[in-house]
């Protein structure tokens, strides 16, 4: 029979705290992480705002020879990696490090370290680029990296598939914890896009928010008929995932039990969602499957909500589609609303807040949602947080390419 999968500790950088308390104070408070943009010069740019991470010190988990050598969603993935470690209170040591196992996905690796470099090799010529290029850029690395760090001998990788990288990321690790491959397994996602080529690639792409660049904190809005797309964030978000024989024999705090998975493929369209979110249905069956939860136990979805006209559209018509007239009977929020879009962390940062809401019974709210789109009708905890106790929780990624995945996590029923 296959291993249960629980989460044992959680660890976040993100724009609202660089911890996962003060993000959790945050989300559930409704404060935005918007503001204007400071890690390098925006003013030829029409989109001038990002949910940055704020007063982040890399020096704080490692030292300046390494950070220098570190691109900056690696340093992200390291920070949080440790954090989730010390919070599930789980020891690594010559006697278990095989067992276990390292999957941290990130959509663009060192996307800064890239442009950074690009421009030395121009202007300097080649001797000049940093003989640490590839592996700064490669998003495999923030895996290693903290493989390295934490002394994990068991497999340690990354997932790529754009803004689904972290969420399959956490299903890839589930999934070798299920077949006995692992006893735990750290995982998530780490991003750090806000640079010139990435807001110019977004920009180009019509997918960044234009219109609020002097009111940061109410630009991003998901299902508000007044929505003109996301606003870009970073960071990273870190679960410990362990076999629930293995937490309970060291009598671990258990936060959640993963309990379904689901990733499908659209097979459309590079960057358009399939219509009426075909591939999106198709991933949270799959997930729901293999919770063992018909669709009137789920209990909160934590939406994909980017903020742009199409897919805040097409996910409400994927969520009418699975549950059918229960539909507008489930809370559903969008936490984008106030983190903005961590592209390939996003999936593991909100797989996470599912995660504690189903341990907490507070449901985070969707800021901004003052005029609903009249395609967008379900319960979406407009603008104020819910203190509601429920047993599952669902969270949606989807991303460029077709990718389309679902988590989904409940209360431990032993």
């Amino acid at each position: 029979m296959p291993s249960r999968v629980v989460v044992t500790g959680i660890g976040m950088v993100t724009p609202i705290g660089n911890d996962k308390g003060s993000t959790w104070d945050g989300l559930v408070k409704g404060n935005s992480g918007a503001g204007p943009v400071t890690l390098f010069d925006s003013d030829p740019f029409l989109t001038k705002i990002a949910c940055e991470v704020k007063n982040f010190d890399p020096l704080n988990f490692m030292d300046r020879k390494e950070a220098r050598q570190t691109d900056r969603y690696i340093q992200f993935a390291m920070a949080a990696s440790q954090e989730a470690l010390a919070d599930s209170g789980l020891s690594i040591d010559k006697n278990n490090a095989e067992q276990i196992a390292t999957i941290i996905g990130s959509g663009y690796g060192g996307l800064g370290t890239i442009q950074d470099q690009v421009a030395i090799l121009q202007s300097k010529g080649p001797n000049r680029v940093s003989p640490f290029l590839m592996p700064m850029m490669v998003a495999e690395m923030g895996a290693s990296k903290v493989s390295i760090a934490l002394g994990t001998k068991g497999p340690a990788y990354s997932v790529t598939s754009s803004c689904c990288s972290g969420s399959d990321s956490i299903g890839a690790a589930a999934d070798m914890i299920r077949r006995g491959d692992a006893k735990a397994v750290v995982t998530g996602g780490a991003e750090s896009t806000i640079t010139p080529i990435g807001f110019a690639g977004f920009g180009q792409a019509g997918a960044l928010s234009v219109k609020r660049n002097d009111e940061p904190n109410l630009a991003s809005r998901p299902f508000d008929q007044d929505r003109d797309g996301f606003v870009m964030g970073e960071g990273a978000c870190v679960l410990v995932l362990e076999d629930l024989e293995h937490a309970l024999s060291r009598d671990a705090q258990i936060i959640a039990e993963l309990s379904g998975y689901g990733s499908t493929a659209d097979a459309y369209h590079i960057t358009h969602p399939a219509e009426n979110g075909e591939g999106a249905v198709r991933s949270m069956r799959k997930a729901l499957v293999q919770a063992e939860l018909s669709e009137n136990e789920l209990g909160y979805i934590n939406a994909h909500g980017t903020s742009t006209p199409i897919n805040d559209r097409e996910e409400t018509r994927a969520i009418k589609t699975v549950f059918g007239d229960l539909a507008d009977r489930i809370p559903i929020s969008s936490t984008k609303s106030m983190h903005g879009h961590l592209l390939g962390a996003g999936g593991a940062l909100e797989a996470a807040i599912c995660a504690l809401v189903v341990n907490k019974g507070v449901i985070p709210p969707t800021i901004n949602l003052e005029n609903a789109d009249p395609d967008c009708d379900l319960d979406y905890t407009p603008n104020k947080a819910r203190k509601l106790e429920i047993g599952s929780a669902l969270s949606n990624t989807f991303g460029f390419g077709g990718h389309n995945t679902a988590l989904i996590f409940k209360e431990l029923d032993q």
